[in-house]
């Protein structure tokens, strides 16, 4: 069993932004397997699937996402999934526009969620798919960077980026994280 959780805000509000490229994923793969994410369980919204006859959960934290690790410990302690079998998807800064990197593990550099994701879990010995947003902010306005509106050409940009990610996943699951990291990072 794995847990695949995207990081975000809630949708209603946050829908096209930078910071829910974790949700846009999720939202992805759940459109190609034909499931509903609208079970609410932990202050999250989740289902199940099978992903290569693998048993799936699929997870979008409604904390707000500096608070995202008090919804993810929640689902691990219920599901007694094994930490390497957590798999989360986030946007990142320091990664170009149109890019995704896979790693098996490391620290959550300057994003907050991954932050509480991290400190709720006690490890940062997980696997995670870091959706690369760039980093355009004009001085310091980094906040309305993440969360403010996207135009409609990074829109694109990134919609290629949450289909690269959500085939990652799929890879993941069906070949192993190191196939995946072969062919996609």
């Amino acid at each position: 069993m794995y847990l695949i959780i995207g990081l975000g805000n809630p949708e209603e509000d946050y829908k096209n932004t930078r910071h829910n490229m974790g949700f846009d994923t999720i939202n992805k793969i759940s459109d190609k397997l034909k499931i509903n994410i609208d079970k609410k369980k932990f202050n999250g919204l989740y289902n199940t699937g099978i992903i290569n006859n693998e048993k799936v959960v699929f997870i979008k934290p409604q904390t707000f996402m500096n608070l995202s690790g008090d919804c993810i410990i929640q689902f691990v302690n219920f599901y007694k999934v094994p930490i390497e079998n957590i798999l989360i998807i986030y946007d990142d800064l320091d990664i170009e526009e149109g890019k995704i990197k896979i790693r098996k593990a490391g620290g959550p550099g300057t994003h907050n969620g991954m932050r509480s994701v991290c400190n709720r879990l006690g490890s940062e010995k997980f696997p995670r798919i870091r959706v690369g947003i760039g980093n355009n902010t004009v001085g310091n306005d980094l906040i309305n960077y993440v969360i403010g509106y996207m135009d409609e050409k990074t829109k694109e940009i990134l919609n290629k980026s949450t289909d690269k990610a959500a085939d990652a996943v799929i890879e993941i699951i069906s070949n192993g994280i190191d196939v995946a990291m072969n062919k996609f990072n």
